[in-house]
């Protein structure tokens, strides 16, 4: 018995576009939540952009967005080269955070600080770590009594990664 699902052919469509500081893949947190400090905001697109479809959502601090890697090559690999891995062993692709992946979808869980329903729908957000102009395919609530798994193991990225200090000269200010 064949237990594959039918191979109808399903499509995404965006449903709005981050509007960020990073103009490419090069530069951005490998995660997102690393440079909390870091503002987006995600436009939602026609006729997703009705504030009906985001009442109720001032009501929660973060959100799951669900996007495409668009600046990723359509291609993908069974094996890839985690960064916290040095670049030097590979795992599986779905074991990894790679953004080679068969279906090229991501998702970031950000901080939701501000909605605007002047114009539509935009989203101030923090803590992203997507390009400007990456399409969103969805947001879904965060959910910290059900989603936060403490305990649960992370494979080759136990621990959080050390931060880094970094100051500003005055004149940089």
């Amino acid at each position: 018995m064949d237990d594959a699902p039918n191979s109808e052919h399903f499509t995404l469509s965006p449903i709005g576009h981050m509007v960020s500081d990073y103009p490419d893949k090069f530069g951005i947190p490998r995660q997102p939540g690393l440079a909390p400090a870091a503002n987006a905001k995600l436009v939602l697109a026609a006729p997703y952009n009705d504030p009906l479809a985001v009442r109720g959502l001032e009501d929660f601090s973060h959100l799951w967005l669900s996007f495409i890697f668009h600046q990723s090559p359509q291609r993908w690999s069974p094996l890839v080269r985690p960064p916290r891995l040095g670049g030097n062993k590979k795992v599986g692709v779905f074991a990894s955070r790679s953004t080679h992946r068969p279906n090229r979808l991501g998702l970031s869980l950000v901080r939701l600080v501000g909605i605007d329903t002047q114009q539509g729908v935009v989203l101030a957000l923090q803590g992203c770590d997507l390009v400007s102009g990456t399409p969103v395919v969805d947001i879904k609530p965060y959910l910290p009594w059900a989603e936060s798994q403490p305990d649960a193991k992370a494979g080759f990225a136990p621990q959080t990664p050390s931060l880094l200090a970094v100051s500003f000269h005055p004149a940089a200010l």
